[in-house]
């Protein structure tokens, strides 16, 4: 059985987990009805809003699963945290920074310390390919940091794969890591709650180490729509099935 410690170290990565956020704001309902419009010069930002301080709610089974919130720092650094909407503020948030023309992944704090990722090293590395993660090219090593997503949307879906591991720095233990992650361009969406939309799309697999022989543990696609942010919807195919919508937004 994994500890509860490392649950939450791995879960927190994957930008919707268990932590959310009421920050303050005005919830904005579903049900806004835009014209979906595709900008080859879009950026992450236009649809993550993670220079912004906004924030949004996620429900599953007729009641909010969750909750997210950015927190843009200076530097090009922006923290997003998630959780549950009746235990906020959460203590954890993950660590992004925008360099150059990649939004970068450094790591995430939880249960009092410092979870780092760390892709460079031997055995190591990263990847960016097509659409099936094929005709793969290493990507240069920046500081140990995993390119997360390009900052500006491109016109083409393609995949990125990073090998590496992560440190919690309180105790200095370590686990081993595979994330892959293919990212489509812009193209309309809707959920129960907002219509006619414009979304990119992760689909993202995780395997690791943590407490058992090196395996997969996550699969799921995840939506995010533009101006309104995260999570616009979730559908998670491993270790369960499992799917959410986004149904409030708001800035803070």
């Amino acid at each position: 059985m994994v500890s509860k410690k490392w649950t939450f170290a791995i879960w927190a990565v994957f930008l919707m987990v268990l932590i959310g956020a009421v920050v303050g704001g005005v919830m904005v309902r579903g049900g806004g009805r835009a014209l979906a419009v595709f900008s080859a010069s879009a950026t992450y930002d236009d649809y993550s809003s993670m220079t912004q301080r906004r924030a949004g709610q996620y429900w599953a089974d007729d009641q909010a699963a969750g909750q997210w919130a950015w927190n843009p720092q200076s530097g090009g650094e922006s923290r997003i945290s998630w959780g549950d909407p009746a235990k906020w503020p959460p203590n954890s948030y993950e660590k992004f920074i925008h360099q150059e023309d990649w939004v970068m992944l450094d790591g995430w704090t939880g249960n009092g310390t410092y979870y780092k990722e760390n892709v460079g090293g031997a055995g190591n590395g990263e990847w960016i390919g097509d659409a099936t993660c094929k005709n793969l090219v290493p990507l240069p090593s920046s500081g140990g940091r995993q390119h997360y997503v390009k900052w500006t949307i491109p016109a083409q879906a393609y995949c990125l794969i990073a090998k590496g591991t992560i440190t919690e720095q309180s105790s200095g233990k370590i686990l081993h890591f595979e994330h892959q992650q293919i990212w489509s361009p812009p193209s309309p969406c809707s959920n129960q709650y907002y219509q006619n939309q414009t979304c990119i799309t992760q689909h993202e697999r995780w395997s690791d180490d943590n407490g058992h022989p090196f395996q997969l543990t996550l699969d799921r696609s995840v939506q995010i729509a533009k101006g309104l942010g995260m999570a616009f919807t979730i559908h998670q195919t491993f270790p369960s099935s499992w799917q959410a919508e986004l149904r409030y937004h708001w800035s803070w």
